[in-house]
């Protein structure tokens, strides 16, 4: 179990450097398709007038960071998904290495523990 969790500590962290839509950096994701990160505006309350307008800036910003919100989670998804397909697989793959080697090493042993017959 722990060599299993190794290999895929090690594969997750090359497959999502390498082949994720997003990126990792320094343990820290990314997406790469959703634009920059919407900036939070300020309430202006020096008087009624610009409050209106704070809250119209607000109201679309709001428009904006839905936006973006819904691509993070798509891409992040989809980046698990694909993450998770590749560790599975180069897990599989590893696991059915090291059973052919074991089965090669029994039957070489088997072979080599047989009493040599004598002509």
């Amino acid at each position: 179990m722990r060599q299993r969790t190794f290999f895929a500590v090690i594969i997750l962290s090359t497959m999502a450097s390498v082949c994720s839509a997003g990126t990792i950096g320094k343990g820290v994701w990314t997406p790469s398709s959703c634009g920059a990160e919407p900036n939070a505006p300020k309430v202006n309350q020096t008087t009624v007038d610009n409050y209106n307008k704070s809250v119209k800036t607000i109201n679309e910003w709001q428009e904006k960071v839905g936006t973006y919100n819904a691509c993070v989670i798509k891409e992040g998804n989809e980046d698990n998904a694909s993450i998770a397909k590749s560790a599975n697989e180069r897990q599989e793959k590893l696991k059915a290495l090291s059973e052919k080697v074991q089965a090669d090493s029994a039957a070489a042993k088997a072979l080599l523990d047989k009493p040599e017959v004598k002509k």
